[in-house]
């Protein structure tokens, strides 16, 4: 069971992330649980990549088991890719929240709905009024 134990932090941490950004409503908790998301798909690609008793691999006679630097390297590049996602995801999250005064999902999809309803009999009477 110890031998999985970065395993089942990463599933533990995957299902999280994902419920958080399904179950909540809010932006900022959508993205807190795309980037504990993100987190368990870092921890995913590092456990394999350290071998007990490895080494960097250096070329050496006293060397037998060298430890693979490019999941490490790849890891480098989704963090800035992930930090990158989420300054924009909460740059958006401040301009809706300045356009629609929230930041709840509900809420805004309802405020969208009433914007449409009220749209809709001001251009069913320009048709008329111009047939």
């Amino acid at each position: 069971m110890i031998e999985h134990f970065s395993y089942i932090v990463t599933v533990f941490l995957m299902v999280a992330g994902l419920y958080v950004v399904i179950a909540r409503g809010n932006l900022i908790k959508k993205l807190v649980g795309l980037s504990i998301f993100q987190t368990s798909v870092y921890l995913l690609y590092i456990a394999p990549g350290k071998l007990i008793g490895g080494t960097a691999p250096i070329l050496a006679p006293q060397y037998g088991i060298y430890s693979n630097p490019l999941p490490h390297v790849l890891i480098l590049t989704a963090i800035v890719v992930g930090i990158a996602t989420l300054a924009l995801g909460l740059a958006l999250a401040v301009r809706i929240r300045e356009v629609y005064g929230t930041i709840e999902e509900d809420e805004i999809l309802a405020l969208d709905h009433q914007v449409e309803a009220a749209q809709e009999p001001r251009g069913e009477q320009r048709e008329e009024k111009g047939a």
